[in-house]
């Protein structure tokens, strides 16, 4: 029988075709990552600020299947606990355990490849090639249906926010709306991740786990919700104000206005040609015009039959991203900025991510789709959709009334200085 000749590998730096040599990752070796392979050490050194983003995420996988060892006891009364009492808390959020049981998927609905065991089999470990998938007509209306999807479970969501409510109610929300429309929850058991929904408060820059906690009057909380559906992922988020003390702050305010402007200003740039490097560096610079950081741990991603794959979508200026918009992409923009430093901490649950300082960080994504002119907002917001943008009251245009009103006490003065002027005469 004849045997077909081995097929040759190919290097994983991203817009190259070359057959890679024996040059492989050292530190991919070191994690067990196979055929991690590249053409040459140049290829390698340009590759390296996107490579490298997969040691971090295959490095976690094993810490997230075992629980942290140290709990505090329950409380007497209401059997709350705080699973790590001995954690040094950059700021006041707490996590509040025990966490609800896992909630069920039915098997008539498709699941993606991590859903039994929580281990994703494509993206960017496990030796797959760094290579942006553009997507053909048929594909392009399958990221339009589930991105669809996603933006009405997040607006259920978000209409569900008050004082009072605790974010494994607005999981249990999520979980169901997906349900109801024939969808898996990207983020349950994503690499182990517990719920169906990330909800993150206050310091909390992603991936917060929803819990017991109970959402106060000052709050924001970010929702951040992907459906999986006929085979594709739809994914985006949107920070919201908790009762009416979170739109009376102004710095709660400045953070979570800023993050939405970030977002528009950098999606302004989406067309082809745009490099992708280039959207960190209008980012960046809108956040720094209003007294905030960008959080550089965390990334845009690609988005299509894979949750998180390549493009890396840096929101910080002078990244060294490779590549460049095609039509046909599919990614996320999805900027982090905080008040205070840019640097962040994880809690031991190993998915929690806050800011050092303990101060309020927010955050916004879309889904995009690069066309042939620009970019289509897959995920865009509906005319109904709960949040928005918050107008400071010395930014609010006026109604009709208040300009006619404003009109005649200004005439009103007027007429009266020239009374004055006429007496003094």
């Amino acid at each position: 029988m004849a045997v077909e000749p081995p097929t040759k590998r190919k290097c994983l730096g991203a817009d190259c075709d070359n057959d890679a040599g024996s040059l492989q990752c050292p530190k991919c070796l070191s994690l067990d990552i196979k055929d991690s392979f590249f053409c040459s050490q140049d290829c390698f050194k340009r590759n390296w600020s996107t490579h490298k983003s997969l040691h971090k995420q295959e490095n976690s996988i094993l810490s997230r299947i075992f629980p942290p060892r140290v709990i505090s006891k329950p409380d007497p009364d209401t059997g709350f606990y705080n699973p790590f009492p001995t954690f040094n808390y950059t700021g006041p959020l707490r996590p509040v355990y025990p966490l609800s049981p896992r909630r069920e998927v039915p098997k008539s609905i498709p699941y993606p490849d991590y859903a039994d065991d929580g281990i994703p089999k494509y993206g960017r470990s496990m030796g797959r090639p760094n290579k942006i998938e553009l997507l053909d007509a048929k594909a392009q209306n399958a990221m339009r249906k589930v991105c669809r999807l996603a933006r009405e479970v997040l607006d259920i969501a978000a209409a569900a926010l008050r004082p009072g409510i605790t974010t494994d109610e607005i999981d249990e929300i999520v979980h169901n709306a997906c349900i109801e429309r024939n969808s898996y929850p990207s983020p349950l058991n994503y690499n182990h991740f517990p719920k169906s929904v990330c909800t993150s408060v206050n310091e909390v820059i992603c991936h917060g786990i929803p819990d017991k906690r109970v959402l106060l009057d000052g709050d924001i909380v970010n929702l951040d919700v992907t459906l999986y559906h006929e085979g594709y992922h739809g994914d985006l988020n949107e920070t919201y104000y908790v009762g009416d003390k979170a739109k009376a702050d102004p710095d709660t305010v400045r953070v979570t206005e800023t993050a939405r402007e970030c977002l528009e200003e950098a999606i302004k740039l989406v067309k082809p040609g745009t490099l992708i490097r280039e959207f960190g560096n209008v980012i960046e610079k809108h956040a720094k015009s209003k007294g905030c950081s960008v959080i550089r741990t965390y990334v845009g991603h690609g988005i299509n039959s894979i949750f998180h794959c390549p493009p890396n979508i840096p929101h910080y200026a002078k990244n060294k991203a490779i590549g460049e918009c095609k039509p046909g992409m599919t990614f996320t923009i999805e900027p982090m900025i905080a008040l205070g430093k840019y640097r962040d901490v994880t809690w031991p649950d190993n998915w929690t991510s806050t800011t050092i300082d303990g101060k309020k960080t927010a955050q916004f994504e879309h889904t995009l789709l690069v066309t042939e002119t620009g970019v289509e907002i897959l995920t865009a917001r509906k005319a109904d959709s709960p949040g928005g943008p918050l107008v400071p009251e010395t930014e609010k245009p006026q109604t009709a009334v208040e300009s006619l009103t404003a009109k005649t006490e200004k005439l009103e003065t007027v007429e009266s200085s020239n009374a004055e002027a006429e007496k003094t005469e």
